[in-house]
């Protein structure tokens, strides 16, 4: 895939919040075709509402959003999924009364052939075998697995994923990640947002860091130190980042950016 290739997702100067509260200023961004791009930052930064913003779900009260070449701004959630455009929220959001193959026919956009369940299947063997068991009586590793198969069902070009591994177990982690670099295998395109940060930049072609609603950091992983990154910039000196918010009048802890202070 060209650099220079229309990116599947690009945010231009977007400002965006919940009534007249400013969460998003000015944010741009790109998403290229097949790539992985990590969304990082201290909790409160603005993630969730830049994915909700990207999938049609909140309105932009300023700035452009395009998919490929279209300028999606004023489209509706239906419309951008209908271009490709796949979000997985956080918190899983299965119906837990409903089956697993219930909750996966639910899934399955009205555009799509009825094949895209055993596409689900092969990614996560351990729904087939589920298929008749209610949702709310898994694992909650095995629900996270049921909410990720969206990703498969519904073949989309980019897909929006929001802290997809809060609250699993470590093993249940990697097989989620997994599960994702099979997918960018097969060149679907990852916006994800992720307190793992070593998982998340392991994958990552590129990394957005962001803070107050604005972006700070827009570069390769291998420009970020890592373990300063975790320790500092997220609040964590394990693997796992524990985002933390700061106050309005604070600033964030000193982290190095490229070997720098």
């Amino acid at each position: 895939m060209s650099e220079h290739a229309a990116p599947v997702l690009a945010l231009d100067g977007v400002t965006a919040g919940y009534g007249r509260t400013i969460v998003l200023r000015d944010v741009t961004m790109s998403v290229p075709a097949g790539k992985v791009v990590a969304l990082l930052g201290p909790n409160g930064a603005g993630k969730t509402t830049l994915l909700r913003t990207a999938a049609g779900l909140i309105d932009c009260m300023s700035g452009t959003i395009r998919q490929g070449s279209d300028d999606v701004t004023r489209r509706d959630s239906v419309r951008r999924a209908r271009g490709g455009l796949c979000l997985v929220p956080e918190g899983r959001g299965i119906f837990r009364t409903l089956t697993v193959k219930e909750n996966l026919v639910l899934q399955v956009p009205p555009w799509i052939k009825s094949t895209a369940l055993e596409r689900a299947y092969d990614a996560f063997p351990i729904l087939k075998q589920r298929a008749k068991q209610r949702a709310g009586t898994m694992s909650g590793g095995e629900q996270q697995m049921l909410a990720l198969a969206r990703a498969y069902l519904s073949q989309p070009k980019l897909v929006l994923l929001d802290e997809v591994s809060t609250g699993l177990a470590p093993r249940i982690v990697d097989e989620i990640f997994s599960a994702l670099d099979t997918l960018a295998g097969q060149g679907v395109a990852l916006l994800l947002v992720e307190q793992y940060i070593h998982h998340a930049l392991a994958m990552a072609d590129r990394v957005y860091l962001l803070q107050r609603g604005t972006v700070t950091f827009d570069g390769p992983p291998s420009n970020l130190d890592q373990d300063a990154l975790a320790r500092g910039y997220l609040g964590d000196d394990q693997q796992r980042a524990h985002p933390t918010s700061h106050g309005s009048g604070s600033s964030p802890p000193t982290r190095r950016i490229n070997g720098h202070s």
